[in-house]
């Protein structure tokens, strides 16, 4: 029999899910930090996708976990 052992990628808790969603925007900053002009255009426009990818996976497993804790045990 194999078991499956958890996701670290995938949040657990609620607080993982909020410490991840500031490190999301603390890497959108850091991304730009030192750009200016076209250098930073360019840039800000894939570190603002990659952004809201994450912010809605993370909206998303948010929700799962919330759904979940209202669960009966």
């Amino acid at each position: 029999m194999t078991t499956a052992a958890p996701r670290r990628d995938v949040p657990a808790t609620l607080e993982e899910v909020a410490e991840r969603t500031q490190e999301a925007w603390g890497t959108y900053r850091e991304t730009l930090r030192d750009l200016t002009g076209r250098d930073y255009d360019d840039a800000e426009h894939r570190a603002w996708a990659v952004l809201q990818r994450d912010l809605r996976d993370l909206e998303e497993r948010r929700a799962e976990l919330e759904a979940a804790s209202l669960l009966p045990r």
